[in-house]
């Protein structure tokens, strides 16, 4: 049918947690979620939306008026130069016969996906995971290299702890796997003056309530190093249930 709409698809992998961001990038672009699969860490997101339509009839337009231009100049050129010589190839014509690049370039929902660091991306954080020296220079390095930036671990809950005089803001010290207040390898990750609501939980159970020891999918925002105090600073963008 000729107004039949005919789609592009396109499919984006994402780090769990960071699902809405991306869908929220991507819908303002245009694209349509059509189909979402979550996997133990990553989903699967699949979108559509309508095709442009091609001007080949204006590309064809302007082919017809170069080709109509060259007989023209070639005429006008066998006239007035009788010596037999050869016209050199039109420079405009050579360009406008070049093909545009097949590279596409990522859009902005895809960048955003590629952003979130783990240990399966990022040698430099799989190593910092397993140090035993949680005051050393890795991790000065690498809050220095990578501030502002989201990192995305499975760790668990070391410490909690209000902050100051609030009743419902807290402090809390993350560790890297499922040892909590046990846990003695990787950074002392510390998310400062927050409530339960900061950490935007997420998952199938989502607590009521969070405490030591509670084992999470954690996805925060790279802050700082504090080497006086051996605390690695991070905001949480999410935390998703384990």
């Amino acid at each position: 049918m000729a107004n039949e709409i005919k789609y592009e698809y396109k499919t984006v992998q994402t780090v769990r947690g960071t699902d809405g961001l991306v869908i929220s990038k991507m819908e303002k672009d245009g694209w349509e979620l059509v189909a979402q699969a979550q996997g133990m860490l990553r989903s699967t997101l699949n979108f559509r939306r309508p095709k442009k339509p091609q001007p080949w009839l204006l590309i064809g337009s302007a082919a017809a008026v170069f080709v109509i231009l060259a007989i023209v100049i070639g005429a006008a050129s066998a006239l007035s130069d009788g010596d037999g010589k050869k016209d050199e190839p039109d420079k405009s014509m050579a360009a406008a016969s070049e093909k545009p690049s097949a590279t596409a370039t990522p859009t902005a929902a895809e960048s955003a996906a590629t952003e979130v660091i783990t240990s399966e991306n990022n040698p430099e954080f799989a190593a910092l995971l397993l140090t035993e020296d949680t005051c050393g220079e890795a991790n000065l390095d690498f809050a220095t290299r990578y501030e502002g930036q989201t990192v995305a671990f499975n760790g668990s809950i070391r410490h909690m702890a209000p902050h100051g005089d609030y009743k419902t803001r807290y402090d809390f010290l993350l560790g890297q796997g499922d040892e909590g207040p046990n846990t003695t390898v990787g950074p002392a990750f510390k998310y400062e003056d927050v409530n339960t609501g900061n950490l935007n939980l997420t998952g199938k159970k989502v607590p009521a309530t969070v405490g030591v020891g509670d084992k999470f999918r954690f996805i925060a925002e790279v802050r700082e190093f504090k080497a006086a105090q051996c605390l690695f600073f991070l905001a949480p963008v999410s935390t998703e249930v384990r």
